[in-house]
């Protein structure tokens, strides 16, 4: 990484995880959907690895994984577990690409790779409210939110890091709060803060938060005390690659026509 522009200042993102006091309901959200995804796959996995940032919450949802920070060398062995979980992490990384590239060295031939994270407009409205007010009051700009990946962004990362059989979908939650720093203080709470490298140095005015809370509400046509938070958690599944695995044929190969299969009447194209 050196030279390289860092999207995230580690030893703030590590004191925001350690002061993290909530009820950390997205990353439970990110658990139970991870649960509920390996309980659709077919296939009993005994050598599980966990990259997070909240090692408790993961060990107690799977007694018995290895669970290992998400710095930027993962401690895992090559070819050691069937299973790797990159929970609620990797829109922290630097380089993201490299954290699955390194979860599929840690996989057996086969196994399953599942990544969840937060992305595509998750708190969209809070940026750009944040992003108006300070531009109105100060005639700045400073960052504030992650940039969020879209969704065929990171189906994308699975196919260059070398992952089979990838796939990427969202659940979109929804949370209401009181206010603007009723929603930031659980935020903090979850050790989400701001932990970007280039992130403000100093304490923000507070009419810049009170103007984009009166931004957002408008934006959303809510009423006073009532303010919505959008959060995408984005699960990305990915396979490492192994000769028993379903393969594409090749172009041109196939032994009969589509609309026979459907029954129809094929029609060709106009010029």
């Amino acid at each position: 990484m050196t030279g390289t522009p860092r999207l995230t200042d580690r030893a703030a993102l590590m004191r925001n995880r350690a002061r993290a006091s909530g009820d950390l309901f997205l990353h439970r959200t990110a658990v139970d959907e991870a649960k509920d995804r390996l309980s659709m796959v077919n296939r009993r996995f005994t050598d599980i690895a966990v990259v997070t940032g909240h090692p408790g919450l993961w060990a107690d949802a799977f007694p018995g994984a290895y669970v290992t920070r998400d710095d930027d060398v993962l401690t895992l062995d090559p070819q050691a577990h069937d299973l790797v979980i990159h929970a609620m992490c990797l829109h922290w990384a630097d380089d993201p690409v490299g954290q699955l590239v390194q979860c599929r060295r840690a996989l057996r031939p086969d196994g399953l790779c599942l990544a969840i994270l937060p992305g595509g407009e998750t708190l969209a409205d809070l940026r750009t409210a944040l992003a108006t007010a300070e531009i109105e009051l100060t005639g700045g700009l400073s960052p504030r939110i992650l940039p969020m990946a879209e969704l065929r962004d990171l189906g994308a990362l699975l196919q260059r890091a070398g992952l089979a059989l990838p796939v990427a979908d969202t659940q979109t939650l929804t949370a209401e709060y009181r206010d603007l720093r009723h929603l930031m203080h659980d935020l903090r709470a979850m050790g989400e803060g701001n932990a970007m490298a280039d992130r403000l140095r100093y304490p923000t005015r507070r009419a810049v938060f009170d103007r984009a809370g009166a931004i957002c509400r408008d934006m959303q046509e809510r009423p006073l005390g009532s303010l919505l938070a959008r959060f995408d958690l984005v699960t990305l599944t990915g396979w490492a690659p192994a000769e028993s695995q379903q393969k594409a044929l090749r172009p041109g190969s196939a032994q009969a026509r589509l609309a026979q299969a459907l029954g129809t009447t094929e029609k060709p194209l106009s010029d």
